[in-house]
């Protein structure tokens, strides 16, 4: 099963890559434009879905570092590459470490401060607010017929659409969202379904209200167990 959602994930992973370079959205002179506009938050300038979005995909990858660098402490390699390339590329960072990751139900170790403000509650709940004010911000002053229009004939627009669409689909496909649960004690395939079928939301309200990630104190397990001793 594993294996099978490895080979899943490598396709998405190519079949992107691939649609990507022969779009060639950074050949195209209304790309960058457009992102200066976005990143210096000029409002009036931009429709507000392509803004919503955007900033939706600084959001996705804040969700997948919650367990992804929990997850790269049991690793033989760094998430922080993965993880800074996902802000800037998306999925096409992002997938290489969900594909070279070994799959592991546990976590050994003290959190450094970096661990645990991922671990807050009070981060997923910061994300969550982010997200329903940058929705809301989308219906209520978004242009969907402008919108489609870009998806269509604007190559940025159309790749980051399919970009965001692609984070919400391979969530549920990385073996990482079913280690996260196992190591919180989390046992119930309701859980699983319940996040995985609503895209987006789900993974964020899943970090209002995970439970907090068990630590180990080493030197504790050095006095008590009599494999130290």
């Amino acid at each position: 099963m594993i294996m099978v959602r490895k080979v899943v994930l490598f396709l998405i992973w190519v079949g992107f890559v691939t649609y990507t370079i022969g779009l060639a959205p950074l050949d195209k002179p209304d790309t960058w434009p457009t992102v200066k506009k976005l990143l210096t938050f000029q409002w009036g300038d931009v429709n507000a879905i392509l803004f919503a979005i955007f900033w939706l995909m600084g959001v996705w990858p804040m969700i997948y570092a919650c367990l992804m660098f929990v997850d790269g402490k049991m690793q033989n390699f760094r998430v922080w590459p993965y993880f800074i390339g996902s802000n800037g590329t998306g999925v096409i960072c992002l997938l290489p470490y969900l594909i070279l990751r070994k799959p592991n139900q546990e976590f050994s170790g003290k959190k450094d401060k970096w661990l645990r403000i991922l671990d807050r509650r009070s981060t997923g709940v910061s994300l969550l607010l982010i997200t329903i004010g940058l929705f809301a911000y989308a219906i209520l002053a978004g242009d969907w017929g402008d919108y489609i229009q870009q998806f269509q004939t604007v190559h940025f627009v159309h790749l980051i659409s399919l970009d965001f669409c692609l984070m919400c689909l391979i969530f549920p496909l990385t073996s990482l969202f079913d280690d996260d649960m196992a190591r919180r004690g989390l046992i119930d395939a309701r859980i699983f379904w319940a996040v995985a079928l609503v895209p987006l939301f789900g993974p964020l309200i899943y970090l209002c209200l995970r439970p907090s990630l068990p630590e180990t104190d080493f030197e504790r397990v050095k006095k008590t167990s009599p494999k130290y001793n």
